[in-house]
């Protein structure tokens, strides 16, 4: 596939808003593509490269744009995906003295021999905004129409790879009975089930009347595989993190089952059995390898609310209470995040009021026959928190005045809206300062552009912001703002993909005008 193939979809792509005009463009774009040339125009599509982080930032990407001049980035139409891919590999592979000089070179090879809509794309790819509307859903629609196969089958084979650049090469080069090959295994991580928030309880059991309501762990997902004597535990995001928690692993290989894949959370608890606030959890979460000490004044604890395969079976197609019992057939009790089975809106009520009371966030109502819908965020599971919060990502921030002059206080909010970001309202409320100080290189690090009073930045922070309440407002193009929005953390476990949607703001809005 040639560049400048992609480039031209992508742009006719970004310029509809029409979800079935980009669906039928995307799947002339990928009709009778071989299996690798489809492999990396998915992987592009969806802001990656295979090769992951290359070890360029956007100073050197600047500095190599501007050494391929206008006139050098000539329309080149030879220059293809694989070319590309083999030049990606060549910079990642630069290191040793020298390697900023050298990489600057080859991104300014390749740069000029793009046209220049070329060389903007790989650019925008390169910084992390590459946006035009085409997101993961709708990539696999147009996979099945280019290939004749089921969304469904493919949906499937994305959640159960994590990666629909993959799929779309097994489409190419397998159909439909190599998707179907693909099976839940230990140490291939899934994407985790996502949750709705709800308003509160009592709109909760209206949607689920009988629940399964979990405690809401205020810690770090974790996902835990176990294969014989090989463990490995993977972040919300599907990072390795297993040498950063040796002390859960530990525990996880005394379990009495040969072979299982865990969902569940790690927190720092203090001596009382309360929990530590999230970002000390964090910070202990993060430390890649922990020493002695570390393991030793400041164990993590391990809280398991689902079980996703075990004893040689995958278990997501099955009811959520099938999955609940056979973790307790080998997971002690020690293990399990405490929670009650009921249709009683008032017991739940009293479990919440506890939860709360206990330095908890709140409580998970849960559908008793869900399945395992990984990486969705379907209503059969619904969050509910003392405080309704929102995962929304930074878009800009306002310098500061008086004693904030000089950092980076007024946040700019938005949520997801496909593949662009609607802002909801600004906040300067609950930043310490600390969080003043990181906040500020933070965004610094990630500025496009500014003006006079702000610095506008790609949207890759998601902070998580309590809210008394969505109101109508013509301020904002959503036609809904904030109301005493305050900064509670930053979420560094989560995506910028992972943050609020504007539909869940919409059904929030919903919710509290009724």
């Amino acid at each position: 596939m040639l560049l400048a193939d992609l480039c031209r979809a992508a742009a006719d792509v970004a310029a509809t808003s029409s979800r079935l005009a980009k669906r039928a463009r995307l799947a002339e774009l990928f009709a009778g593509r071989p299996a690798d040339d489809l492999m990396l125009a998915v992987t592009y599509l969806t802001g990656e490269l295979p090769q992951g982080r290359i070890g360029v930032g956007p100073s050197l990407i600047a500095q190599a744009l501007a050494g391929a001049s206008a006139e050098d980035r000539q329309a080149q139409a030879s220059l293809t995906l694989s070319e590309i891919d083999g030049h990606f590999d060549a910079i990642a592979a630069v290191s040793g003295s020298g390697a900023v000089k050298r990489r600057r070179e080859l991104l300014a090879e390749l740069f000029a021999r793009s046209a220049n809509e070329g060389s903007e794309f790989l650019a925008r790819l390169l910084y992390g905004e590459l946006r035009h509307g085409a997101l993961e859903a709708l990539l696999l629609e147009a996979i099945a129409d280019a290939t004749g196969i089921e969304t469904a089958l493919l949906r499937r084979a994305a959640m159960l790879t994590a990666d629909p650049a993959r799929v779309a090469s097994i489409a190419v080069a397998s159909g439909a009975e190599g998707l179907e090959a693909i099976r839940l295994t230990p140490l291939a991580p899934v994407k985790p089930m996502l949750a709705q928030p709800a308003a509160d309880l009592e709109s909760a059991f209206d949607a689920i009347p009988r629940a399964i309501v979990d405690l809401k762990l205020d810690g770090a997902r974790v996902q835990i595989h176990k294969d014989a004597d090989s463990i490995r535990v993977f972040s919300r995001q599907l990072n390795d993190v297993t040498d950063a928690v040796p002390d859960v692993v530990g525990r996880v290989r005394e379990l009495p089952v040969a072979d299982c894949v865990l969902d569940g959370e790690v927190l720092l608890l203090r001596d009382d059995g309360r929990p530590e606030p999230f970002q000390t959890t964090m910070r202990r979460f993060g430390r890649k390898r922990p020493d002695a000490a570390t393991l030793r004044e400041r164990p993590l604890a391990l809280f398991v609310f689902d079980c996703l395969y075990a004893a040689g079976e995958p278990l997501i197609d099955r009811p959520l209470t099938e999955r609940i019992a056979e973790l307790g057939r080998f997971a002690p009790a020690e293990f399990l995040v405490p929670r009650i089975v009921t249709d009683d809106a008032g017991e739940a009520a009293r479990f919440f009021h506890t939860a709360l009371l206990d330095g908890h966030e709140g409580v998970m109502v849960k559908q008793p026959d869900s399945l395992y819908a990984a990486g969705s965020r379907g209503a059969a599971w619904l969050k509910i928190k003392h405080a309704h919060t929102l995962d929304l990502v930074v878009l800009a921030a306002e310098w500061g005045s008086g004693r904030r002059k000089g950092w980076l206080s007024n946040l700019h909010l938005g949520a997801r809206d496909g593949d662009d970001f609607v802002m909801l309202g600004k906040t300067f409320k609950g930043l310490t300062d600390k969080l003043l100080r990181w906040q500020t290189n933070a965004l610094l690090e990630r500025e496009t552009r500014r003006d006079e009073y702000t610095v506008y930045v790609r949207p890759e922070l998601v902070v998580e912001i309590a809210v008394n309440e969505i109101q109508e407002s013509p301020q904002y193009r959503a036609g809904m703002a904030l109301r005493f929005a305050r900064v509670r953390r930053y979420r560094d476990d989560k995506s910028a993909a992972e943050a609020d949607t504007i539909d869940t703001v919409r059904k929030l809005h919903s919710q509290h005008a009724a």
